[in-house]
């Protein structure tokens, strides 16, 4: 990564490291560049309907702030999930509908007139896309949940080109974890590395594990089993796995609340440590889901305390929570994703923010949290209701808006 020094980790030397400023030379926040709009992946749940990409503008000096500029069906209800978790360079943006196992690539280097210009399902063998990140190159790295139909056989990391096409892949199985499913991923170019999860999205199966790939090759190295935490549970359901503002040390969340730390990616034994639970009822569904990574700080979203954490990772071996903001006993956050240049965070969820688009700001040096007010509609709930009879493309209904990621400028 640019801008950045390299650093050698053990660790024992973690939180040193971390602390001592390997990170990038621009801190995250410290720019006065923000983005102007908001792309928000939003699903239809009339199956006669199709779900699309709005286009939101969040300039607070517009005097549209707040409006819907334009929207992009994709032809299908095909429960809009996750898009890309940032919006990187090129102007286009791949969207992903789960449970139809379709992708789409859509073009929006013009905000104003955003188009559909490719679609995909399979990729060789396998099926059903979920995650997707950018190499170095502009290519992008893909999760495929399966091989084949029927959620019998993991599937694998899958190298797409700009529009989709694909480039090269490699199976994920492994006997050491014979429950996993690709779920979502990171790269790291310093380290020649891609870390995954291994979650099933339907689910039938219990992974346990995080994934560790060479980035040049696409071949499988380690499979590193997480440990048990205190509670027991905290392993299963590997979620997100992210890298801190060094590029080599990795943090990974699982939906059953638990935080992990792999110091050592690059070695030839990676192991992995866990060094924090948060709140969970074992006895509900309830999960952790959505992360992000702000400089030395962790951003969760939690069901059971219904709020977003901020967890201080100075010292990445002992988190200390330094924020907590709730949204009432029946919200359920659940996407976020931070502006590319700015410290705003996009939240959206269920329950209570169940078709909202909410937005929040993080303080860079405290970490503290607070909603964006003037980003609302009037309503005593925050944010912006997706719950509207038309859009710029017809008059499709209510949708629930899933991913969504701000416009690089």
């Amino acid at each position: 990564m640019r801008g950045m020094r390299r650093c050698l980790m053990t660790l024992a030397q973690v939180s040193m490291v971390v602390s001592a400023g390997c990170s990038p030379a621009r801190a995250p926040g410290d720019s006065d560049e923000a983005s102007r709009y908001l792309f928000v992946w939003a699903g239809d749940p009339d199956p006669g309907d199709s779900d699309f990409l709005a286009v939101i503008d969040v300039d607070s000096t517009s005097a549209s702030y707040r409006q819907v500029l334009a929207t992009v069906p994709v032809g299908f209800s095909s429960g809009a999930h996750h898009t890309e978790h940032v919006m990187h360079e090129g102007g286009r943006i791949f969207v992903n509908g789960f449970r139809s196992g379709r992708s789409w690539v859509i073009n929006v280097s013009d905000p104003l007139a955003p188009f559909v210009e490719a679609a995909f399902e399979s990729r060789g063998p396998y099926t059903y896309p979920h995650s997707f990140e950018r190499t170095p190159s502009g290519t992008v790295i893909a999760t495929f949940q399966n091989r084949g139909e029927g959620n019998r056989q993991p599937g694998g990391l899958v190298e797409l080109d700009s529009l989709g096409g694909l480039i090269r892949a490699s199976d994920a199985a492994d006997p050491t974890d014979p429950e996993l499913r690709p779920y979502s991923l990171a790269i790291s170019p310093e380290l020649d590395r891609v870390a995954s999860t291994t979650s099933d999205m339907r689910p039938e199966h219990v992974g346990r594990s995080v994934q560790v790939w060479s980035l040049s090759g696409l071949e499988l190295l380690h499979t590193v089993l997480l440990p048990l935490g205190p509670r027991g549970d905290e392993h299963l359901h590997p979620a997100e796995p992210r890298f801190l503002a060094d590029g080599r040390t990795l943090i990974v969340n699982t939906f059953n609340c638990g935080l992990y730390l792999v110091p050592e990616v690059a070695s030839d034994d990676p192991r992995a440590e866990h060094i924090y639970t948060f709140p969970r009822d074992a006895a509900s569904d309830e999960e952790c889901s959505l992360p992000i990574q702000f400089g030395r700080f962790w951003v969760q979203t939690i069901d059971h305390t219904r709020s977003v954490v901020v967890l201080d990772l100075s010292d990445p071996v002992h988190p200390v929570q330094v924020d907590e903001l709730e949204f009432g006993d029946r919200a359920v956050p659940h996407w976020i994703s931070l502006e590319p240049s700015g410290n705003r965070i996009v939240l959206t969820g269920g329950g209570t923010l169940s078709g909202r688009v909410v937005m929040l700001r993080i303080d860079p040096e405290s970490g503290k949290l607070s909603v964006i007010e003037e980003f609302g509609d009037g309503e005593e709930l925050p944010g912006v209701s997706m719950n509207r009879d038309s859009w710029p493309h017809g008059a499709s209904g209510p949708v629930r808006p899933h991913g969504a990621v701000f416009s690089r400028s």
